[in-house]
Order: structure tokens, then C-alpha cells, then sequence
């Protein structure tokens, strides 16, 4: 009897949920992350004969664009979440240096690097800097906030664990906002596609709507379905059996509603999701069922990832990669090793913090499941002849940030603490 390759598919994500639930009891101290352990492993299966098809994203562009949005919008939900600062400029200074100075430096960098280096024309280059501008909430885990509560301010906290507690807070919270605040830069490169270089054929519109329009729409939607969304999941609590069967479950439903409204009325569905998880977790602080929405989120958002790493390392196995040249290879090093620390070494200047404490947040951009949404959502509205060549740039950088970062996150926490002590 022939075995089919979707009883493969199956053994091989089955695997891969045992090792997120297994894994993390044995690694947690090892450099290394988990979905280092989940490409290897999509790479490992879709290069034996199983009859797996091809996971190529341009074949599949819809459904890479579908399941990399939920898995987007599953991390932002779980990012705001955990956060406990209240928006401010003070409490939140490190993470606005990162959006407005860390951010446009890096799509610039990017986007010259890809037209004068890497040989793009200018809209494949413009398109290059967008989608490499946010941060991953997921594939960094151990530089991300650990829960609920883990980034309040309300009791300064000196030494190893302020230090620690300050690299998390600015990553989670960049990766928060620079998710949605890419998308200005994305839909401007689909105009210039669409209608040409030339500024009067797109600018004022891109600028009213692209730009104020949705910006204010997503967070407007995003303050008051949070609003909402607070009081329904505090107003009682879940004293029955079948209440207590679905704790939490309001993370999942919440980040689905407020996202989907938010796309309807025009906004930007990344921006409310992320600002509702902030507002739902200001509605009560010191509640214990903020842990219980955060488990559910988080339990979404890694299994989730753990499916599109596989993915991606199938992806790798069957030749995303092949149409790097050597000096696309050498583009997507400076990508990781030059372009972010340098820019984020300009935006954290004078920020009143350790050197080698500002020098660990400005390393850590890694780029992820939100790079990866950017590019396909563009690819799927707009021509760009180039696209192979762009998913093959951006699924370089994606791996070794995975790689570099996963490896690096846990030694650079201890060092900091022991810097610290």
C-alpha cells in the first residue's frame, strides 16, 4: 500500500508540537532556540523521498501570506500582553528611538543595498527595505519580555535584572510596533510598482491614507475594541465547569475581532490587535487571569511558528535559496551584522543606559514571520519581476538571524547579568 504523503506531513508537524511541548525542558539553558530545532527539522523531512510537496511560497503565495498574518497577528496579541508599561515618552524612550530613528535608517540601508549592491531596480529595492523593517516578537523568544508584569515600572528594578528587564522591554515592544508601522513603507512600494516612479501619481494619496488614514484608524480601533474587549473578559469570573473549560480564550477570539474589524473599516488590523492587547492588559494589572489570556496567546502564537518554521526549512530544502549569488549572500550579512547594529547604535545614542546594555538591544532586530508577510502580501497585489530573487535575499537574512540570534540571545543575557553582579 501506498503511503500518502499527507500521513507524512502529519508525522512530521506531530513531531515538531511534541518538541515545542518537550524541548524547552531540556534546552533552557543551551544557546540555541527553538526554531533553529524546527527548520532544521522541515529541512531534514523535505529533503527525504516522502512526496512532501514543495512549501514554495510563490506557488503558494495566498496561503504563505494567510498563515504568516495569523501567526503575525497571534505574536502581537501575545506581545502587548505581556507589557505592563504604560505608554509614555519617558517609560517607553528606548522603544520610540527604535521606531523613529532605528527603523527608517534600517529600510534605507536596505533598500540601497539592494539597488546598488544586490542589482534590484528601485521598486524591488524599495520593496527589500520594507519588509526587513519589522522585528520578530517570536523567533527571539528569550530577548522577548517573559510574561505578564515582566516590564512594569512602578518599582525601578537596579542592577542585573533592570538591565535585562530594560533589553527585553525595548525588543518586545519595537517588534510590537514595528510590525504594523512597516506596512506605510510596504503599500508605498506597491504604488511605485503600480504606478511608477514618479511622486504625483501616488504621493498624495499614499500619504493621506497609507500613512494618516489607516495609521489612525488602527489605533483608534485598537484603543477602544481593547477598551471593550477589557470589560467583557474582567467583568465576571469563570466560577462554573464549562467557564473554566475555556479560560482564556478570549486572547484567541479578541485578536481575530479586532483585527478583522480593523481590516473592514480600513485601518491596520497589526496596529489595533497590538494596541488592544496593551489596553485589555492596563484594565486590570494585578488580575491573575492577565496570565491566563497570555498562556493561551503565547500557546497559539508558538504553535503557529513551529508550523511556519518547518515550513521555511522545507522551503530552504527544495531551493528558496538558489538564486542567491555570492553578493546576495554578502548583502544579507551587512543586513544582519552592520545595517541593524549600526542603526540601532544611532538611535539608542545618548539613551541613558549601560554601552554594552544599548549595544545588545541595537544587535537584536531579528527578522521573521513579519518579513516574511510583507513579501508575499506585495508579491500577491503587485508585479515584481524580481520576486524569486526577493524571497530568496529576504529567506537568507530570516536564516541567519534565526541562526545568529538564537544562538547568541542566551549567552548575551548572562553576560549582561554578569556584567551587572
Amino acid at each position: 500500500m501506498a503511503l500518502e504523503p499527507y500521513f507524512f506531513a502529519q508525522l512530521v508537524v506531530g513531531l515538531a508540537l511534541v518538541g515545542l511541548a518537550v524541548l524547552p525542558r531540556f534546552v533552557s539553558d543551551w544557546p540555541v532556540s527553538l526554531p533553529i530545532f524546527y527548520v532544521s527539522l522541515g529541512f531534514a523531512a523535505f529533503s527525504l523521498p516522502l512526496g512532501l510537496p514543495a512549501p514554495d511560497p510563490l506557488k503558494y503565495g495566498t496561503l504563505a501570506e494567510k498563515l504568516t498574518e495569523l501567526g503575525v497577528i497571534l505574536a502581537l496579541t501575545g506581545a502587548g500582553l505581556k507589557l505592563d508599561r504604560t505608554p509614555g515618552l519617558r517609560d517607553w524612550a528606548s522603544t520610540w528611538r527604535l521606531l523613529a530613528v532605528t527603523m527608517p535608517l534600517s529600510i534605507v540601508a536596505a533598500a540601497v543595498l539592494g539597488w546598488g549592491v544586490a542589482g534590484f531596480t528601485l521598486t524591488a529595492a524599495l520593496l527589500l527595505g520594507a519588509v526587513l523593517a519589522p522585528t520578530d516578537p517570536v523567533l527571539a523568544s528569550e530577548m522577548q519580555v517573559e510574561e505578564p508584569g515582566a516590564g512594569a515600572e512602578d518599582e525601578p528594578v537596579e542592577g542585573a535584572a533592570g538591565k535585562t528587564d530594560e533589553v527585553r522591554f525595548a525588543l518586545t515592544s519595537e517588534a510590537g510596533l514595528n510590525d504594523s508601522l512597516a506596512f506605510p513603507f510596504t503599500n508605498l512600494a506597491i504604488a511605485v510598482a503600480l504606478l511608477g516612479v514618479d511622486p504625483g501619481l501616488w504621493f498624495g494619496e499614499w500619504a493621506l491614507v497609507d500613512v494618516g488614514y489607516k495609521l489612525a484608524v488602527g489605533l483608534l480601533s485598537g484603543y477602544i475594541l481593547g477598551r471593550a474587549l477589557g470589560w467583557v473578559v474582567f467583568a465576571g469570573s469563570p466560577d462554573s465547569e464549562l467557564a473554566r473549560s475555556v479560560r482564556g480564550m478570549e486572547a484567541l477570539g479578541g485578536t481575530l475581532l479586532v483585527y478583522a474589524f480593523t481590516e473592514l473599516v480600513g485601518g491596520y488590523g497589526f496596529l489595533a490587535v497590538f494596541v488592544a492587547a496593551l489596553v485589555v492588559r492596563d484594565a486590570e494589572r494585578s488580575h491573575d487571569y492577565n496570565e491566563t489570556l497570555h498562556d493561551v496567546a503565547e500557546k497559539s502564537e508558538q504553535t503557529l511558528m513551529t508550523v511556519l518554521m518547518v515550513l521555511f526549512g522545507g522551503a530552504l530544502a527544495t531551493g528558496l535559496l538558489d538564486p542567491l549569488t555570492t553578493t546576495g549572500v554578502a548583502v544579507a550579512l551587512t543586513l544582519v551584522f552592520v545595517v541593524r547594529p549600526l542603526a540601532g547604535a544611532v538611535g539608542l545614542f545618548g539613551f541613558d543606559r549601560d554601552p554594552f546594555e544599548r549595544g545588545v538591544i541595537a544587535s537584536f532586530g531579528i527578522r521573521g514571520l513579519g518579513s516574511f508577510y510583507y513579501l508575499a502580501h506585495a508579491l500577491n497585489v503587485a508585479p515584481f519581476p524580481e520576486a524569486r530573487r526577493l524571497w530568496a535575499l529576504v529567506g537568507a537574512v530570516v536564516l541567519v538571524s534565526v541562526v545568529v540570534h538564537g544562538v547568541s540571545a542566551t549567552p548575551a543575557l548572562k553576560l549582561l547579568e554578569r556584567r551587572s553582579s
